[in-house]
């Protein structure tokens, strides 16, 4: 499989197995993140993975979909913007940083044949809590990490001439 197949095989699960993972493929995954590239390559990143069954109440209160704690795991990219590059003009790119890992993790959870779905609608104040993060750290994203068990929900896309411009 090509990356390109990957990619266009990866949808947003909205269903998950009552299924473990097994190791090798977490550890895959992971490895998939820690080689993500960031800006000068700060890693200016931690990589969460949650037991959903061991936190099944605190995670209601971060994400109140009934599927969002069917998977086994939920995985948390949290950014530290004071250890992130900056760019001359005062842009911090540590959410670029953490949404490139993020999608390290999903294309290869997708390349597995397990099931993810971006989210950035959370709850962050009870994420925090859990995750016993400092002020330095910021939460970014999570996903379900798991074996789906709902189809993908037709999307449509706009064409490449209506998203690219050649100058």
């Amino acid at each position: 499989m090509t990356v390109l197949d990957v990619m266009e095989k990866r949808y947003s699960v909205r269903g998950y197995l009552d299924k473990e993972i097994e190791e090798e493929k977490l550890n895959k995954i992971l490895k998939a993140a820690q080689v993500a590239p960031t800006g000068v390559n700060a890693q200016a990143f931690k990589i969460y993975v949650i037991d959903t069954k061991k936190h099944e109440e605190k995670l209601k209160q971060i994400g109140k979909w009934e599927w969002f704690t069917e998977a086994p795991y939920i995985i948390a990219v949290v950014s530290k913007p004071k250890d992130a590059w900056t760019r001359w003009d005062g842009k911090n790119i540590a959410d670029i940083d953490a949404t490139i890992v993020m999608d390290h993790i999903i294309l290869e959870a997708t390349e597995l044949g397990l099931g993810t779905c971006y989210i950035a609608a959370f709850n962050k104040e009870p994420l925090a809590e859990l995750l016993q993060l400092s002020e330095d750290y910021e939460p970014v994203l999570l996903t379900p990490l798991g074996y789906p068990n709902a189809e993908p929900r037709g999307t449509d896309r706009k064409s490449i001439d209506e998203l690219v411009e050649f100058i």
